[in-house]
This record gives structure tokens, C-alpha cells and sequence, in this order.
């Protein structure tokens, strides 16, 4: 990615506009604007955009319009985007909450609290851990940041002038055409198809047509997307189908739906086999990284010994991190907080002292970690709900033998897995956004400052969101209900009493028309608002199906177990990057999937410079261009995506031609895209040789 010769687009020694309000409260405005939509997206369908590249386009439009720098086009980003991954620290576990049955009803001024605290304190950690292995990951030259890539390549684009920005935006509209095409139903998203091999199934499934899958696969080249794929083939084709056949095999006939079975034996099991995986993965991550951990570490601490002596301007520019004291001593802070929250529902001191040291030092093993795979994968495909979940397992166990147990002990360690989840999603992102900085010459500590003010600006309004989506969602089901209900004649209805807080009785239905919409929903059992059917917050419910498990001795602690050994066997055979595969197993096969086909096209884009035989300049020259281009495919859905989202949260209906639009196009179309990247790049270089 990047040689001796580096060299930023602003020098260490250049001092330009950077950390300025415009561009700052520019970022605020970004950050919650993104934090809201990507809540709604995760919350219906489990997964989120990566919000980088809108605020890096949006940003370079304001910022350009009055004539700002590039720096603050870049701050205007970061603070931007830090906004999109708290909103998936709080989809993934806040919902948790309600799920469980802790926060009911859910819209209370004290949850509200609570799940601001969470937000912002959890958030505020991550940018600490960040600050701490910024070095070490920003340096690494194994890994490429794609998305970084895409963001920086977004923001000199726009300084090179109408050539460097044709090719982004050539991208760009390839990317929201083909976007829209999808979202208006002209072709189809997705394809599978259940194909019989004697008396069992397999469940086939095309790559998703995502122009930004396919960018991202790109961009990170064919050998690491390989990796990832791997993983996908081992659940979809081995795993997921035996484990359904072997479930199933004494009354094989009984099974009518083989696609949902296998689908379900997925989500149920292999994902856990998965996460076993992920969980040795991370570690042996973290021991392969051991010494540059521990240089980058020692490298942070010899900052303040720098700063005692006055030489803290010994240190470029563009390597000043924020002062390790205050890092600490956050991070102090923030302990004893959590310390005071876990003990409040845990009430048991030991336990809490204990939760919160786990927290600390899982918490920052799981961001270094999380750091490391947005330098692989991205931020879009980073597993934070897989990390977290393995946070969860850990200190759920551990708490288990403290004698925690029933309702306090399932919220006590989703309090865990909830400031864990943010922190390392945050982190993420943060990572990300560092290495574009680092591309572009930004100063770290402005960038971490500046994200302390994003996080904040989502916190304060990712909690009325969820809010909004759930109450709004459950309002018009318990109206339909109750509208079935009259014109059927009911008048009564009995509650079994499901809930510890609700009277098992007969309700008339002038009673229950007067009491809140959460406990009409839980009465009339509509099962609507959070965990529902419209809005399933799959990555919530995973958490709270976990945390009951666990408290009511219901996990099968033997699928873990096997992914450990399963890890393990991966690391002695040599296997480059097992938390990769692991990560591949719980992604649905058909992400993992797109990411791999643009690795492919990037293959033959490598093998015809190969056989042009260009020149060292000319290889950098194709390579960007393919890089611009595939930035540009990125961006491109990542905006019209928002634009959509927006469109679903207002109601507004979509007009679908086709009730089942055609695969076939989507693949000749998706092709295509790829064919394009590769040609486009080597037209231009050809165009300059000449």
C-alpha cells in the first residue's frame, strides 16, 4: 500500500485550517444524521452502511463551497461518520434491554439516561484504546485499509481537479445506478436456490449484487478475499447442511422447509461454532501483534516522558496522539462509571469489581483486534456483534460462578456487553478514519478530539430513534389489532401473566385501550416494536437469546468449545489469518461472497499488468485508477443507500416493478462492473503510455 517513499498529500511540516468549527459542527450535524440512519437500517436488517464515504462527499462539498482545506474536509468526516458506528453499538444491545423484558416499558427518562451514558462513556473508551495502538495498526504495511483507501482517495480526488474526480464520480454513478436498480426491484439483490443431493440439501446463494462488496473486494485483492470466502464455503457448504442432515435424520420427511432449516442451523449453531473461532482468533491476533503492541505501547508511554522534558515537538505533526496521561485517566473514569452502573443492577461489589477489569482489558484487546480487521475487511464487514458476543460469553460465565443469576444477572452483563460493544465499534471506525488521515497528513489528536464531540452528538439522539421506530411500529399493530378484535366481537382477552410486572387476568378491551402501548403490545401479544417482526434488531436479539441461555443454563457451550479447537487447528496448520476464515463462517455466504468476486477482478487486473510488463510508475498508475474506481463504486451505494433509508424511514413507498426481478441481470450486470474496473483502469494507463 505504501512504500519508504510515502508521503502524505499535506506534509508534517505543513500547518493548514484543520480542527475549525465550521468543520466540526458540520460533523456533528453528519454524525447524528448517520447515527439515525443507520439505526433503522441495522434494526430491520442487521446490517449498517459505512458512513465514511457519505460524509467524506458531503463534507468536501460543504467544506469546498467555503473554500476550506482538505484537513477540514477531513475532520468534517471523521466527526461525521464516528456517528454510523454508534448507532451499531446501540442497535446490537440496547434492544437487548427491552427484549429481555429489563427496560419495560422502554421509553422511560432513566433508560434514556442510562442509554446515553452507555453510549457516550463506551464511545469515549474506544477513542482511548485507539489512541493507544494507533501506531501500531496505521503502520502495519500488511494491511490495507480499504476503506480508508476509498475515503482518502474521495478527498484528493477532489484536489486533483475535474481528471481525479471524473473517475470517482464515474463510480459513483455506476455504483447508485446499480443501487437503485436493486431497491426499485429491476434486479433482483440476492439469489438462492435449495438444490437436492439424495436425501439431504444444499442451500446455494449467488454473491449479493453490491457494487460496494465488490469495491471493497477490489480493493482489498484476491488473496485476503479468498480468506474470507473460505470461511463462507466451510458454513454454507459443510457445516450448516450436515449439521441439518444429521439434526434431521431419522425422520428427514418431517423437515418441509429445508431452506429455513438450514438457514436456522446456521444462525443457531455454526455461528457459535464461529464465534469459538473468533474468540482463539483474536487472541493468536493479538499474540502475532505482541511485540509491535508492546513497542507501540512503550512508544506511547515515552510521549509523556517527552512532554516532561519539552520535547514533545521532536514528534511530527502528524504523529502527535492525544497525551497518554489523559488517555489513562479516561479510561480510569470510565471504569469507575461502570463500576457504579453494573453494581446498580448487579449489587454485588466483588462481581462488579471483577466485570469491570474484564471489561477493561477485553474491552481493549477486542478494539486492537477490531482495529485490525477494519484493516483487512473494512468497517462495513467488521463482526462487532461477534466480538461482542464473545465479551458476553466470557463475563457472563465468570458471573455465573459469582452466583449472579435471574433478571439482574442478564442485565448486569449486557451493561458489559453494551459499553464493549460501543467502545469496540468505535474504535473501528476511529481506526479507519486515522489511517485516511494518515494518507491525507491529519493531525491524530484533533481527529480524537474531534470524535469525542461526534460520539456525543449521536448518544443524544440514538435513544429517541429507537424510540420512535419502536413505539411508532407497535402503535399501528396494536391499532390493527384492536380493530380485528371489535369487528370480530371479542371484548375480553385473557393475559397469562408472561411478564413479571403484568397481572394475569381477563382485560376488557376499554381497558386496554387506556393503558401504554408496550403493555397493549405485551397483553394482546402482537409482538411488535423492538425484536418484532418488522423490526427484528437480529444482533439484539442474538445477545439477549445469548445472556438468557447462559443465566438459565440453556447454552450449548460444546459448539464453542468445537470453534476453539476448530481456531486452533487452523493456527498449526499455518493458516495466515484464521480469525479471517472464522469471520467468513458468520457472514452470510452471499457478502462474503460478493467481496471475493471483486478480489477476483483485481486478480486479473494484476495479471495483465503482469503481462503488459509496466513499469513500476505505470503499475502505480492502473492501480489507482482501479482504486478511484472502486471507490467510487463504494460511495456511490453508501449514499443512494442513505437516500433510500431516509425514503423508509419517512413511509414514503418505493415502487417495485418486479415482484421477482431477475438474478441473471444482476450477475451479467455485477460482471460487468467488474470487467469495467479492469478495463477502465488499463485503457487510461494505455491512453498515457501513448
Amino acid at each position: 500500500m505504501e512504500g519508504s517513499s510515502f508521503k502524505p498529500v499535506v506534509p508534517p511540516e505543513v500547518s493548514v485550517k484543520e480542527f475549525t468549527l465550521r468543520a466540526v459542527l458540520l460533523g456533528v450535524i453528519l454524525a447524528a444524521f448517520m447515527g439515525a440512519a443507520n439505526a433503522y437500517l441495522g434494526l430491520k436488517a442487521g446490517m449498517t452502511i459505512a458512513a465514511t464515504y457519505t460524509t467524506a462527499v458531503v463534507g468536501m462539498a460543504v467544506i469546498k463551497a467555503f473554500r476550506g482545506t482538505i484537513l477540514e474536509e477531513n475532520t468534517a468526516r471523521t466527526v461525521g461518520s464516528i456517528g454510523g458506528n454508534v448507532a451499531s453499538g446501540a442497535i446490537f444491545t440496547l434492544p437487548a434491554f427491552f427484549i429481555t423484558g429489563i427496560w419495560f416499558p422502554f421509553y422511560r427518562f432513566e433508560n434514556y439516561l442510562m442509554a446515553t451514558l452507555i453510549l457516550i462513556v463506551g464511545g469515549i473508551l474506544g477513542i482511548m484504546f485507539v489512541t493507544i495502538t494507533r501506531r501500531i495498526l496505521t503502520g502495519n504495511p500488511e494491511l490495507p485499509f480499504p476503506e480508508s483507501v476509498a475515503a482518502a482517495e474521495i478527498h484528493k480526488a477532489g484536489q486533483k481537479g475535474a481528471r481525479g474526480t471524473g473517475h470517482l464520480l464515474t463510480g459513483m454513478g455506476l455504483g447508485a445506478l446499480f443501487t437503485c436498480l436493486t431497491e426499485f426491484k429491476l434486479i433482483a439483490l440476492k439469489f438462492q436456490r435449495l438444490v437436492r443431493v439424495g436425501k439431504a440439501s444444499l442451500l446455494v446463494r449467488g454473491p449479493e449484487a453490491s457494487p460496494a462488496f465488490l469495491g471493497v473486494g477490489f480493493i482489498i485483492g484476491p488473496r485476503l478475499a479468498s480468506i474470507n470466502f473460505s470461511g463462507g464455503v466451510l458454513a454454507w457448504g459443510l457445516l450448516a447442511p450436515i449439521l441439518a442432515f444429521f439434526m434431521n435424520y431419522h425422520d428427514l420427511g418431517a423437515v418441509s422447509d429445508w431452506t429455513a432449516e438450514i438457514i436456522r442451523v446456521w444462525r443457531d449453531y455454526v455461528r457459535y461454532i464461529a464465534i469459538g473461532g473468533m474468540l482463539v482468533g483474536a487472541f493468536y491476533t493479538l499474540f502475532k501483534m505482541r511485540k509491535n503492541l508492546v513497542e507501540g505501547i512503550a512508544g506511547s508511554f515515552s510521549t509523556v516522558f517527552k512532554q516532561k522534558k519539552g520535547e514533545a515537538d521532536l514528534l511530527p505533526r502528524t504523529e502527535r496522539d492525544l497525551n497518554i496521561k489523559w488517555a489513562l485517566l479516561t479510561t480510569i473514569t470510565v471504569a469507575v462509571i461502570v463500576f457504579f452502573v453494573f453494581n446498580r443492577y448487579a449489587q454485588n461489589v466483588p462481581a462488579s469489581l471483577t466485570a469491570v477489569l474484564l471489561m477493561v482489558i477485553l474491552g481493549f484487546v477486542f478494539a486492537a483486534v477490531s482495529g485490525y480487521l477494519v484493516g483487512i475487511i473494512g468497517v462495513s464487514s467488521n463482526p462487532t456483534s461477534g466480538l461482542t458476543v464473545s465479551v458476553l460469553i466470557i463475563v457472563a460465565f465468570i458471573m455465573v460462578l459469582f452466583g449472579l443469576q435471574g433478571p439482574s444477572g442478564i442485565s448486569a452483563v449486557l451493561i458489559v456487553a453494551a459499553f464493549t460493544c460501543v467502545s469496540v465499534s468505535v474504535a473501528g471506525e476511529m481506526m479507519q478514519d486515522l489511517k485516511a488521515g494518515h494518507f491525507l497528513g491529519c493531525t491524530p489528536w484533533k481527529m480524537q478530539v474531534g470524535d469525542i464531540f461526534g460520539v456525543t452528538a449521536a448518544a443524544l439522539v440514538m435513544f429517541f430513534v429507537l424510540s420512535v421506530l419502536h413505539l411508532g411500529n407497535i402503535k399501528q399493530t396494536v391499532s390493527l389489532k384492536l380493530t380485528e378484535l371489535e369487528k370480530a366481537g371479542v371484548t375480553e382477552i385473557y393475559y397469562d401473566g408472561t411478564h413479571k410486572d403484568l397481572e394475569a387476568r381477563t382485560y376488557n378491551l376499554e381497558e386496554i385501550k387506556a393503558l401504554s402501548p408496550e403493555v397493549q403490545n405485551e397483553i394482546l401479544k402482537t409482538r411488535a416494536g423492538l425484536g418484532g417482526e418488522k423490526i427484528p434488531a437480529p444482533q439484539a436479539s442474538l445477545m439477549a437469546a445469548v445472556a438468557r441461555g447462559i443465566f438459565e443454563r440453556k447454552t450449548e457451550w460444546i459448539l464453542i468449545l468445537a470453534g476453539m479447537f476448530m481456531g486452533f487447528a487452523l493456527i498449526l496448520m499455518q493458516v495466515r489469518s484464521p480469525m479471517l476464515i472464522a469471520v467468513g463462517m458468520y457472514l452470510p455466504i452471499d457478502t462474503s461472497f460478493a467481496i471475493f468476486l471483486g478480489g477476483v477482478f483485481k486478480g486479473i487486473l494484476e495479471k495483465a499488468i503482469e503481462k503488459r510488463k509496466l513499469e513500476p510508475a505505470g503499475k502505480e498508475r492502473v492501480s489507482n485508477q482501479g482504486t478511484l474506481l472502486a471507490s467510487g463504486l463504494i460511495a456511490g451505494e453508501a449514499i443512494i443507500g442513505i437516500f433510500f433509508a431516509t425514503l423508509a424511514f419517512a413511509e414514503v413507498k418505493i415502487l417495485h416493478v418486479f415482484s421477482s426481478p431477475s438474478y441473471l441481470l444482476s450477475l451479467v450486470g455485477i460482471t460487468a462492473l467488474g470487467l469495467f474496473l479492469v478495463w477502465r483502469s488499463l485503457k487510461k494507463e494505455h491512453k498515457e503510455e501513448a
